[in-house]
């Protein structure tokens, strides 16, 4: 597909089944499976819960007149719907060992806690539509999906909630329930976030994010930023390649390990959302903060074994391939976009 000779909503299935691909590569298949590759035979379920899941929250997003705000909010709804109700791992005291990660307390594994929020929500939900929207220009702000195909969306995201309960939950840590009174705060928790996503953010969407003053720093410079604190998070909650012990040791107490990756997680998150509105931030520097974060997040699982280096090399080999060709496909990557208001 050539953008500029596409009708306005041209190549909508075609880019709804990337986005469900995106969201599976970039949560999973760049992650996980680099130190675990049977992590492939999951592709079928992986492409529901992860694919349709994202697909209905990028829709429902579009469709309120949301913004990334709105994207960050049902990220994080979507991240408890798989950790807490569908994996149950955030309340397991077995589920991949989890618990040993750092703090538990009141029946909640915090450390894993924290540590999904950042991963599912950059990596499962906004990295994946950022790439979709490089992808498919003119269906920025778009919707992918007709009434029946967005009704069919949320059936398949429901049943992928529940495979990850009974395939995966119920092989990993057979017999364990979480307990009634959490998994009510879960559902009360999603119900909340999804109304300050769809209705109340979305009235107070600014009309113009773009700041003609504002600079945002060189590409390469985006892509260090994103590529160093993306593992800094990630190191101060979970062991390297998910096995042995944590990087700093007992340098850091439990608590204080999740305010030091709070104090990493919120800076960055403020500085991709000011660059964001600077008036040169282009295409080209969206593609080195993602480049710079899936880098970031593909190295962290590494260092688990010799194989998961061997397919970690090669998996990264592929994603800075990948990033490549988008940027020759991308037109116009250094072109600041025109100020306009916000739908």
């Amino acid at each position: 597909m050539r953008p500029g000779r596409a009708q306005p909503t041209h190549g909508r299935v075609r880019a709804a089944w990337t986005l469900a691909l995106l969201t599976t590569l970039c949560a999973e298949l760049t992650f996980t499976a680099v130190a675990v590759p049977s992590t492939w035979v999951l592709l079928p379920l992986l492409l529901v819960m992860y694919g349709a899941g994202v697909l209905l929250v990028r829709e429902a997003v579009v469709r309120s007149g949301g913004g990334w705000p709105s994207l960050v909010l049902l990220g994080l709804a979507y991240q408890l719907s798989e950790d807490g109700l569908g994996l149950q791992a955030l309340n397991s005291p077995d589920m991949y060992d989890a618990a040993d990660w750092g703090l538990r307390a009141l029946g909640i594994n915090w450390t894993y806690w924290e540590s999904q929020i950042g991963v599912h929500v950059v990596l499962s939900v906004l990295l994946p539509v950022m790439i979709a929207d490089l992808l498919f220009p003119h269906l920025r702000g778009r919707a992918y999906l007709r009434g029946g195909g967005l009704t069919v969306t949320g059936v398949l995201a429901v049943l992928g909630v529940v495979g990850l309960r009974v395939f995966v939950s119920a092989t990993e840590d057979s017999g364990y329930r979480t307990p009634l009174g959490w998994t009510l705060v879960y559902l009360v928790a999603i119900a909340l976030l999804a109304w300050l996503a769809l209705r109340v953010l979305p009235r107070r969407r600014p009309r113009n994010t773009v700041q003609s003053e504002r600079r945002a720093p060189r590409p390469g410079v985006v892509g260090f930023v994103s590529l160093y604190l993306t593992m800094a998070f990630l190191t101060t909650l979970l062991p390297l390649g998910l096995d042995g012990d944590l990087l700093f040791g007992d340098a850091m107490s439990q608590p204080f390990r999740l305010i030091a990756a709070a104090m990493t997680a919120v800076p960055f998150a403020w500085l991709a959302a000011r660059w964001r509105s600077a008036g040169n931030w282009t295409d080209r520097h969206r593609l080195w903060l993602i480049g710079g974060i899936l880098i970031s997040h593909t190295a962290f699982m590494m260092p688990g074994s010799w194989t998961s280096a061997l397919i970690g090399l090669v998996t990264l080999a592929l994603e800075i391939l990948a990033l490549r060709m988008l940027a020759r496909r991308v037109p116009h990557l250094d072109t600041p976009p025109e100020p306009s208001p916000a739908r």
